[in-house]
């Protein structure tokens, strides 16, 4: 079995500032950015630096992504598009209750991928994601 990169979102609470650490100190590429949001290349991994301002550290936050409200920080895999299907199906029949329904995100846009967002037992945000193009990954 091949290896499939990983995802993680994590808060910063200065975006320019996580922008210079990730992207000329580390040397990441970046990927798409908002104005809330940053992907970064770690070494074929996807980091997301995601804005949670100082003063609401401790508190559930979210930021805007395609229209949906993404819960930070949150973390997990990037699976192959028919991996994807099954685990949400198999969470579907499990009766999971979902923060982000699994849906196609950018739909018709660069980057394009499939998504869904639920919690652990313990309040963890978990985000599984696809691509049908693995290329577009990073694609700006």
């Amino acid at each position: 079995m091949s290896l499939t990169p990983f995802h993680i979102a994590f808060p910063v609470d200065d975006l320019t500032a996580a922008r210079h650490f990730y992207g000329q100190t580390l040397g990441c590429p970046e990927g798409r950015s908002s104005d809330e949001w940053i992907d970064f290349n770690l070494f074929g991994h996807q980091i997301v630096a995601h804005l949670k301002p100082r003063n609401t550290l401790g508190e559930e936050h979210h930021n805007a992504v395609d229209g949906h409200a993404v819960p930070v920080p949150h973390f997990g895999v990037v699976l192959t598009m028919q991996q994807w299907h099954e685990l949400a199906e198999r969470l579907k029949a499990a009766g999971q209750t979902f923060q982000i329904e699994p849906y196609t995100r950018f739909k018709g846009e660069v980057g394009e991928q499939a998504t869904m967002f639920f919690y652990d037992p313990a309040g963890n945000a978990l985000e599984f994601k696809a691509f049908a193009d693995m290329s577009q990954i990073f694609a700006t």
